[in-house]
């Protein structure tokens, strides 16, 4: 039997394939940001999906230039980077974690992470953005926040956000909780 969830996996292929949603067609002057919600407690299983993703639209979809990132995995980067990684991790033995947010939170602030993003990622060059790790990466970056920043830099190019958590097309509730205003973004699939 095929849960609810699954159901919705089904759809986004055929979703994030087909040509008008590459072309923005039906959102008018909106930007092209998709949020696809998921219980959190589904964060394995999508991170399964995510492989199954990958796979399935390099082969069957070669000619689409897809970008997947994980936050998680560009801000490890980004401080191992810059020489903080084992640094961040010394602090928050010595100080603990509110410290350490205190002092990584302008590091990867909205406008500074997506100007990094919008670099690695090169919107004008990729036809679909997928971004994936937004739980693990909580509280350093909150999503609605990186999203707002984003807007001005992703020109028409379709960017989907996999959230573990609510949208209801005015709040994201991450982890169905900690509420952020966003609404201008679409359901990916209902």
């Amino acid at each position: 039997m095929i849960d609810k969830l699954e159901d919705r996996l089904n759809q986004i292929v055929p979703r994030i394939t087909s040509d008008g949603f590459l072309r923005g067609t039906g959102i008018g002057n909106e930007v092209a940001f998709y949020i696809f919600d998921y219980p959190a407690d589904e964060e394995m299983r999508m991170r399964e999906y995510f492989t199954f993703l990958s796979t399935h639209l390099a082969k069957k979809h070669p000619e689409m230039r897809v970008k997947h990132v994980n936050l998680f995995e560009m801000v490890i980067e980004s401080l191992e980077a810059r020489g903080f990684l084992e640094k961040s991790f010394e602090k928050q033995k010595r100080d603990g974690d509110q410290a350490l947010l205190k002092t990584l939170a302008p590091l990867f602030d909205g406008a500074k992470l997506s100007a990094a993003f919008a670099e690695k990622v090169n919107p004008a060059a990729t036809d679909l953005i997928l971004i994936s790790g937004i739980g693990s990466v909580y509280p350093i970056v909150r999503t609605h926040n990186l999203l707002s920043a984003l807007q001005p830099k992703m020109g028409q190019t379709p960017l989907v956000v996999f959230y573990p958590g609510v949208y209801d097309g005015q709040y994201v509730r991450l982890f169905g909780k900690l509420k952020g205003p966003y609404y201008r973004a679409f359901k990916l699939v209902p």
